[in-house]
């Protein structure tokens, strides 16, 4: 059953999280009882994780208001240019009315005054169109110059909401990392003993938990998935033994939702982008009721998920220093179940892929 790998994760913490300060001097050994660090442990790990998952949400935003900032500015430019011809049209008409061949007098006077009656209807027609385009190039030129001004607006604003967010966005990161090195320094002060006891205590603690989940809540769902569920488990099930990255999404590396996400999307079918969203987003279905391609959410802010596979498992990217894998899905304290491709009928007939 699942583990917390800690043996692993002390060796893993180095490459995948902020090392401490070289003149930091080395934690003291713990005296708190093994279960108080492994609570401590799965703390800072869950932290470590809300923190990924905000990461990710803003990133998620900042891509949006990148191609928001680009468009308007795409726009902007196509306004200028539209201005710059209604100047010059503007401009040529007052050549032309300045060299007389817009006429200076009313049509009427114009006809009074004129000794071939015939030609001063003509020349009156040809005025109108004069003044026709003129008041046409000017209401051009004033709405050019509105828009140029309000689309201005618009972009400097939009790139404020950009940086405002480039800069939430570099405080999140600084938080994961910090929580990363919290992470790590507790690992490295733990000897053998103490990481084997740990390792022992979590895999004890996840046995009974899916034991008291599948007892309570025997699962009546179907064990076959839809023919998109089929593909996404597919995905995910190619992505076993890659590493846990935070904001990864893929093809190398994953984080929870990174890996989730991009199992749908494979599937044909795209998802937000974090647990919260995918948790927020998509339609919940029973616990009890789950079918290969569900996602399970873990914890009361739904900042971890999963891909459930049947027969009470799941495949998860679970944390720094662990790698993708197959995990009971009673693992992590449980919030819910969503279901991408709700209304699609169960395959009739479904072989899982090798490894099941």
């Amino acid at each position: 059953m699942r583990s917390i790998c800690i043996i692993a994760l002390a060796a893993g913490a180095t490459a995948t999280a902020l090392a401490p300060p070289a003149s930091a001097a080395p934690a003291p050994p713990p005296t708190q009882p093994v279960s108080a660090l492994l609570a401590q442990l799965r703390s800072l790990y869950q932290k470590t994780e809300e923190a990924s998952e905000a990461y990710n949400a803003t990133e998620e935003k900042l891509k949006k208001q990148r191609a928001k900032v680009d468009k308007l500015n795409e726009d902007l430019a196509e306004t200028r240019i539209a201005l710059t011809a209604s100047r010059d049209a503007a401009g040529r008409l007052a050549r032309e009315q300045y060299r007389g061949t817009a006429s200076p007098l009313s049509p009427y006077v114009t006809f009074l005054l004129s000794g071939d009656p015939q030609q001063a209807l003509d020349q009156s027609h040809q005025w109108h169109r004069a003044a026709d385009r003129r008041a046409v190039t000017v209401d051009r030129l004033t709405a050019g110059e509105k828009r140029s001004a309000t689309l201005a607006s618009e972009a400097r604003d939009a790139l404020n909401v950009q940086q405002t967010l480039a800069a939430t966005q570099k405080q999140q990161r600084d938080t994961v990392q910090k929580h990363l090195s919290d992470v790590e320094r507790l690992l490295s002060s733990l000897n053998g003993a103490q990481l084997a006891e740990l390792q022992r205590l979590e895999a004890g603690q996840a046995d009974d938990a899916q034991r008291r989940f599948l007892a309570s809540a025997p699962l009546i769902g179907s064990r076959a998935p839809s023919a998109a569920g089929a593909k996404a488990i597919d995905f995910a099930y190619r992505q076993l033994g890659k590493p846990y990255l935070w904001g990864a999404e893929g093809p190398e590396s994953f984080d929870c939702s990174g890996l989730t996400s991009q199992a749908w999307a494979h599937a044909g079918d795209a998802i937000p982008r974090t647990s919260q969203e995918q948790w927020a987003s998509l339609p919940r279905v029973p616990l009890n009721e789950l079918r290969p391609g569900d996602l399970v959410l873990y914890f009361e802010g739904a900042t971890h998920v999963a891909l459930y596979i049947g027969n009470g498992m799941v495949i998860q990217a679970p944390r720094t220093g662990d790698r993708v894998k197959i995990s009971p899905v009673a693992g992590n304290p449980l919030l819910g179940a969503v279901r991408p491709d709700s209304g699609q009928a169960s395959l009739a007939s479904y072989e899982p892929p090798t490894g099941s």
